[in-house]
């Protein structure tokens, strides 16, 4: 349906086609580095931003105005030799809310396991069957998960092609030296190989279909029923309970994606919920999340309704 809308609009309009899926920003940071040559790090910017809105990564039609919202921060901390570098990556999207102009992030997620090498002229480009460097490999698993999690929002389960394509980066990074890409090198299942074998696991389905739950059935409907958009969040805050309660892991990986993401919009929610919602939510948000259990008090001290 929404590439059937896209092919519309953009010949109503004349708009081109061929528009990229990823409306990215990218900023490279040095705050430690001191007295190296700055133009490289200029370089490095240019061609990672070239390099996600020019990459075709899905075989769909994208409307411009349908492009994914979403944004990388680089830190670099060290430079470990000439062209060789230690970082830190946050990747960040959001996607817009139905009926109205606000826009709900989808991930804000930080990997402290970032090392690659890049020189000045480099050209980075993305080949699913040759794995190139480990810079390219890091940004296409990202730009992947960034757009299976959009696709999961607006369709259940719709972000699987998506994260099978990030899956096969992992595969094809297991004998690369860098840290991040297999199972043994994390012990609290933080890295990227769990994120992505957790997201393809029947055993944590409840959490995409939560996903798509919280933003299609329960966001986007907001702005015309308030409360079964509600309702629907509730929905999808019980289909985490569930997991949760399966396996009672407080590190579970998907589970603090999303209430990283999700937990201060969660309260502006139901902050203005009727009581009785505000207390079955709260004994949900305590149980599943007790890291933010004094965040969550905010939904019970305010006395709005709507």
């Amino acid at each position: 349906m929404r590439t059937f809308v896209a092919i519309l609009v953009c010949l109503l309009l004349g708009q081109n086609v061929n528009a990229q899926e990823l409306l990215a920003s990218v900023n490279v940071s040095t705050p430690r580095i001191q007295g190296t040559n700055r133009t490289i790090y200029t370089a490095m910017q240019k061609s990672l931003y070239e390099f996600l809105v020019n990459t075709r990564w899905t075989n769909r039609v994208y409307a411009p105005e349908e492009r994914i919202e979403c944004s990388f921060l680089l830190n670099i901390t060290e430079e470990v030799s000439s062209g060789e570098f230690k970082a830190t990556l946050q990747i960040q999207a959001q996607r817009p809310v139905y009926g109205s102009t606000y826009n709900s992030v989808l991930l804000n997620y930080v990997d402290n396991d970032i090392r690659f090498k890049f020189n000045e002229f480099d050209v980075l480009e993305y080949n699913p069957n040759n794995r190139t460097s480990n810079l390219v490999a890091i940004f296409a698993y990202y730009a992947y998960i960034v757009i299976g999690l959009d696709d999961d929002s607006f369709s259940l389960r719709g972000g699987t092609e998506a994260f099978k394509a990030a899956q096969k980066i992992v595969v094809d990074s297991q004998s690369d030296p860098n840290e991040g890409w297999k199972p043994y090198e994390s012990n609290n299942h933080r890295n990227r190989y769990w994120m992505i074998e957790d997201m393809l696991s029947s055993r944590y389905s409840h959490i995409r279909s939560a996903n798509y739950k919280y933003h299609r059935l329960g966001l986007d409907r907001m702005s015309e029923r308030v409360s079964e958009g509600r309702e629907q969040v509730y929905q999808a805050l019980l289909d985490i309970q569930r997991i949760y309660r399966e396996r009672p892991d407080p590190y579970l990986l998907l589970n603090r994606m999303f209430f990283d993401t999700k937990a201060d919009e969660i309260i502006n929610i139901f902050s203005v919920a009727p009581n009785i919602d505000k207390a079955n939510v709260l004994q949900v948000l305590v149980e599943i999340d007790k890291g933010n259990e004094q965040k969550y008090q905010k939904i019970k001290e305010s006395t709005a309704e709507f």
